[in-house]
């Protein structure tokens, strides 16, 4: 997987690829983006685009940790997007 930074118009596309359905996945991704655009790689975004392809309320469920990656979809537990996973789920640190 590539360790090069993604660059602007690439987070951009992403960043609207992200929308989503449900206000709190939408949370989720925004802390997100606030927190690691500037060191988002193109194996993140890869990543990130898988767990995208999920239907809301499985992205959801994986926020929460209410389900496994491997309760959702086997074919995503892999390294990468578990790394992704838990930079969605990192909380706030106050």
């Amino acid at each position: 997987m590539s360790e090069t930074l993604i660059n602007a118009r690439a987070l951009s596309k992403l960043q609207w690829r992200c929308r989503r359905g449900l206000l709190e996945n939408d949370l989720f991704i925004a802390r997100f983006f606030e927190r690691f655009s500037q060191c988002l790689t193109d194996a993140d975004a890869q990543a990130l685009g898988l767990l995208m392809d999920l239907g809301d309320n499985d992205l959801l469920d994986l926020n929460l940790g209410r389900k496994t990656l491997a309760q959702v979809d086997a074919a995503l537990v892999r390294e990468d997007v578990q790394r992704v996973l838990g930079m969605l789920r990192k909380p706030i640190e106050r």
